[in-house]
């Protein structure tokens, strides 16, 4: 018997265990079921000890701000483990003459990294400001926007996995590219293996998460099984950066925050983009000339002000926001024969 069918913490955990734990606090849709069990570790020592406890076929989920996660109704039957309180250190790592290193735990939100780095006269992080998610997401999915991307300036990671052993990681471990993430050895493998039986689509800072995909395009989501053994999620980054000028950077964050909030719908519940942009095209010029922009599923709406974001009108569920997400990725496939990739994630049960 474990955490998650007593309830109980384990001797020498110092986080707070949670049973029914409403998703729809956690994520930035506001929408959602609810996780059978859910851990809010005190530190990353803590959160390496709870690890260290789980059972083998205990499924876990580790995110941060929720930012690109939706939950679907019937909630999560596995554990979930929430980083943003225990992994949120940001600070200076070997800085010199040409610049240096800022180290930043998983929990940390990205806009906050960006800041830093302006206030420490360090420059390449300013596009950071434009991503409303915590760095171990950002590093999951190589997150970008505005022209940057992360893994541009990462220069080492630090990882766990599911028995609680650190390690260190450079980019060149790492198969890098446009919203993907995945170690070199974890891909080879895959493709050697085929799918595994147990793998499990995605936590937000899980290491190699590409879900299968369809004829039609559409992810085949199986929340509730298990990850494969050599599972890891990031813990923390060190980005290498230039010496700049801290009030240039100032302005370019703030230049960027005003691109969003012309641009993006920020008043209401979203998750950000939901498709990967396809090479050459744009995923929202394709949705609105599906003539999608504006259409709603119940409390959820694909946005006036930008084709690809969902938002949650006020008391959308989790089905209207994937009817949706199925409802563009159907249109255009029909109309294009584009399969759309997406960014966000769905795990849990109808």
């Amino acid at each position: 018997m474990n955490m998650a069918e007593t309830g109980d913490l384990a001797a020498g955990l110092r986080g707070e265990l949670r049973r029914s734990e409403p998703m729809a606090r956690h994520v930035s849709w506001r929408a959602g079921g609810v996780a059978r069990t859910a851990y809010f570790p005190a530190d990353l020592d803590d959160l390496i000890a709870f690890l260290r406890v789980q059972s083998a076929d205990e499924p876990l989920l580790m995110t941060g701000l929720g930012s690109n996660l939706l939950v679907r109704d019937g909630g999560l039957s596995g554990t979930v483990i929430f980083t943003q309180r225990a992994l949120r250190e940001v600070r200076l790592d070997h800085l010199g003459v040409l610049g240096g290193g800022i180290y930043a735990e998983a929990g940390a939100a990205s806009p906050k990294v960006a800041r830093f780095a302006a206030l420490n006269e360090l420059a390449g992080a300013e596009f950071l400001s434009g991503i409303p998610g915590t760095v171990g997401g950002a590093l999951a999915m190589n997150a970008g926007c505005y022209g940057g991307e992360t893994w541009n300036i990462v220069a080492h990671v630090h990882t766990v996995d599911r028995a609680g052993k650190r390690r260190v990681r450079t980019p060149e471990e790492y198969e890098i590219d446009y919203r993907h993430v995945q170690l070199k050895a974890e891909g080879g493998r895959r493709r050697a293996e085929g799918p595994h039986p147990s793998s499990q689509p995605d936590a937000l800072h899980r290491i190699g998460r590409s879900p299968a995909r369809t004829h039609a395009g559409a992810s085949i989501e199986t929340p509730d099984s298990l990850p494969h053994p050599s599972e890891e999620w990031f813990l923390a980054a060190v980005f290498n950066l230039r010496r700049g000028s801290g009030a240039e950077s100032r302005a370019k964050i703030t230049e960027l925050l005003k691109r969003r909030i012309a641009t993006q719908p920020l008043n209401e519940p979203n998750a950000g983009s939901v498709f990967r942009n396809p090479q050459g095209d744009y995923a929202a010029r394709l949705i609105e000339a599906c003539g999608l922009k504006g259409h709603s599923i119940g409390g959820a709406m694909i946005s006036n002000k930008h084709a690809n974001f969902i938002v949650n009108r006020g008391a959308a569920r989790g089905a209207d926001i994937e009817a949706l997400i199925l409802l563009v990725e159907r249109s255009v496939q029909e109309k294009f024969g584009v399969a759309l990739e997406r960014e966000v994630r769905i795990v849990g049960e109808a």
